[in-house]
Parts: structure tokens; C-alpha cells; sequence
């Protein structure tokens, strides 16, 4: 881990990389500091926490040429503003349906400056496999253990700073309802986001064979599409007969969003 700070311009740039990308999925980034994707299963009180921090500054519409809808709103946090983008409730981000499909472009092309994943206290095993895909995706990752007050309740115990040292990322644990933990979350939110708290996500190795394979499809991606963001982590979706990214690919879909986002 290393614990240099990154510098972040403090007003919304208009030519800073995926910019672009986020107009065209419909994101009005305006006069916004930061973007932050809030991702998470069915159920895990998601949508409490969006609405805790958002307030009456949120609106809905849906996701361009999509019938999913999109909730984003706005908060405050040290002076800057902060814009969130509610994405859809998933267990998965393999494009098995138009919510995981909007969910995991947004993250991987939207390139957002944070991702909350928040997951349910009670249920941490049924959760993780969420986690562990949006940390393939990007190190910028906070994980919002939710639901407390009802672990609590049922005697459950959750180590959240065995969990954050295991998976590689701050775990916040927090009750959107009652807003416990939640001014911590931000705070996090923001440590991540300039570089204060450095993260090395828990990446999954594979075998041998896997790992070579990846290590020589990788570069291959990055010169067919120079610039691409993250490429190993569609490595692993094409050897995985991944459809839809092979179709981006093929297509020059990939390198028109690259070539937006660098416009």
C-alpha cells in the first residue's frame, strides 16, 4: 500500500477523463466536486442510505436506451459537493440482466471516484460476492456494513477491522436508519477518494494457467484499445465467454468509449 495523495481538481471539470462517459449514461455531473456510485444487493437497505445522505436533492429517470430506472442525488461533506448515483440493486455484476449490465458499466466506464458497496450485517457471506467483483473492477471501494442495529438484535457480531484488513478496503459499519456510522462513511468516502486511505483490494489469483492466461490477454486488450480502463478485469470476463464484453469489444464499442472519454 502506499499512501501518496492525489490531487483532485476541487470544482467539476468538464474535460477530466470520463467526464464524457458519464453525460452519455445521462449523469448531469453540473457543478458536482465528486461522483459516487452506491452499489449493493436487493435488500440491504441500499436505497435508506441513498435517501439518508440525498435528502429531497435526488431525482429518478431512467437509464439512457434502458428500462432501469436511475436515482441520483446530491450531498454535502468538508465543503465539497458530492454527487451519488443509486445504481441497481444486484447480487452480480455479469451482465446477466439489465440492472447487473447498468451497474457494472457504470462502475468500469463511468469511472466513478468512489464506489459504497453496502451490504447487510446479517447476511455478510450472501453479500461478499458483490464486493469482491467491484474490488475486480477498481481500488476505490468502501464497504458499508448496513444493517447494525438488526445484527445486533439477532446477537450477531461483525469485526469490521478484521474484515477491511482481509478484503483490502474500508468496512464501515452503519445503520442508514438511524444514521449511525454514516458521517464516518463519508468520511472514509473522502480519505479514499484524495488518497489518505490507500487500498489493496483482495483480487481472486486463480490457477496457474489462469494467471498466465490473464497476464498475456491483459496487454493484448490495452493495445486493442489503448487507454481502456482496467483490463484485466476484462480479461477475466472474456475468458470467462463473458458475451457482452466480447461484443463491446468486437464492435469498437470499448475504443468509442475510450475515445469519448479522452475527447
Amino acid at each position: 500500500m502506499t499512501n501518496t495523495k492525489i490531487k483532485l481538481p476541487t470544482e467539476a471539470c468538464e474535460t477530466c477523463p470520463a467526464y464524457a462517459q458519464l453525460e452519455q449514461m445521462g449523469i448531469k455531473v453540473g457543478d458536482f466536486d465528486r461522483v459516487v456510485a452506491l452499489a449493493g444487493n436487493p435488500n440491504t437497505g441500499k436505497s435508506t442510505l441513498f435517501n439518508t445522505l440525498t435528502g429531497l436533492k435526488q431525482h429518478t429517470g431512467n437509464w439512457p436506451g434502458k428500462t432501469v430506472t436511475r436515482a441520483e442525488g446530491g450531498y454535502q461533506f468538508n465543503g465539497l459537493k458530492y454527487k451519488i448515483v443509486d445504481l441497481p440493486g444486484t447480487y452480480s455484476l455479469l451482465s446477466a440482466s439489465q440492472d447487473e449490465e447498468v451497474a457494472r458499466d457504470f462502475i468500469l466506464f463511468g469511472q466513478p471516484d468512489c464506489t459504497i458497496v453496502v451490504a447487510d450485517a446479517t447476511a455478510l457471506e450472501r453479500n461478499l460476492n458483490l464486493v469482491i467483483q467491484v474490488m475486480e473492477i477498481t481500488e476505490r471501494v468502501v464497504l458499508a456494513v448496513n444493517l447494525m442495529d438488526e445484527a445486533r438484535r439477532k446477537g450477531l457480531e461483525v469485526d469490521a477491522r478484521s474484515l477491511s484488513r482481509d478484503l483490502g478496503i474500508p468496512a464501515i459499519p452503519i445503520s442508514a436508519r438511524s444514521g449511525e456510522g454514516v458521517q464516518t462513511l463519508l468520511s472514509t468516502v473522502a480519505e479514499v477518494i484524495e488518497g489518505k486511505i490507500a487500498t489493496k483490494p483482495l483480487r481472486v489469483e486463480g490457477t496457474p494457467e489462469f494467471q498466465k492466461a490473464v497476464s498475456e490477454l491483459a496487454p493484448m486488450i490495452e493495445q486493442a484499445v489503448p487507454g481502456i480502463p482496467n483490463a484485466r478485469w476484462l480479461a477475466i470476463r472474456l475468458l470467462d465467454g463473458d458475451a457482452r464484453v466480447q461484443k463491446a469489444l468486437s464492435t469498437g464499442e470499448l475504443a468509442g468509449i475510450v475515445g469519448r472519454q479522452q475527447a
